[in-house]
């Protein structure tokens, strides 16, 4: 239960701001219709971190437990380094929804959007901390729902209103607080 709940919050932190946060913005500005949006995240997301979270399972079996709390905690570390620095987000092509329609295109650009994106990466290491890659992938899954529903459906004015700065801090600091308590061995004691 506490692979779900970790991996929920700290990719709903991490989400706020992020590249795919501010592509829901965009997608909901264009297309006006949340139903294929939000579809779109969640199977978009599921496949992606279906894969991360599986790519995590095999790591714990083809790496020394010693060595894959050195991979770990460096991995968080960086993460927590990652989530400060803002993502941006470029044009959409248009001739990709007229083709797809709206959940096509949100479907494809949300799995590109997340291909390498901190929240994929977090997804394979939790994935390989936990030893639970299911409960990580459902949580990282809710975690982007949580962040990016309500992008959706409030768009630019959310966005405007959210000190992103200190969000960021926030997400970081949990990302730096599993990477340290995995690196000093802490984790186990403290179920990270």
């Amino acid at each position: 239960m506490q692979s779900l709940l970790v991996s929920t919050g700290v990719v709903a932190l991490a989400e706020i701001g992020d590249k795919t946060q501010l592509l829901a913005i965009v997608l909901a500005a264009r297309f006006r219709n949340p139903t294929p949006i939000i579809l779109g995240i969640l199977v978009a997301t599921l496949v992606n971190h279906g894969l991360a979270g599986a790519l995590g399972a095999w790591i714990t079996s083809a790496i020394s437990p010693e060595t894959l709390r050195w991979v770990l905690g460096a991995s968080f570390v960086g993460m927590a380094i990652w989530t400060l620095i803002p993502d941006t987000i470029g044009d959409e092509n248009p001739a990709i929804s007229q083709r797809l329609g709206v959940f096509g295109t949100t479907l494809i650009t949300f799995f590109l959007a997340e291909m390498g994106d901190k929240t994929q990466i977090a997804t394979v290491a939790m994935a390989a901390h936990y030893a639970a890659p299911l409960m990580v992938v459902i949580g990282t899954t809710l975690g982007m729902l949580i962040a990016d529903v309500p992008a959706v459906f409030v768009g630019d004015r959310l966005a405007s209103k959210l000190p992103m700065k200190l969000v960021h801090v926030i997400a970081a600091s949990v990302f730096a607080v599993l990477g340290l308590a995995t690196l000093l061995g802490a984790g186990s004691a403290l179920g990270f």
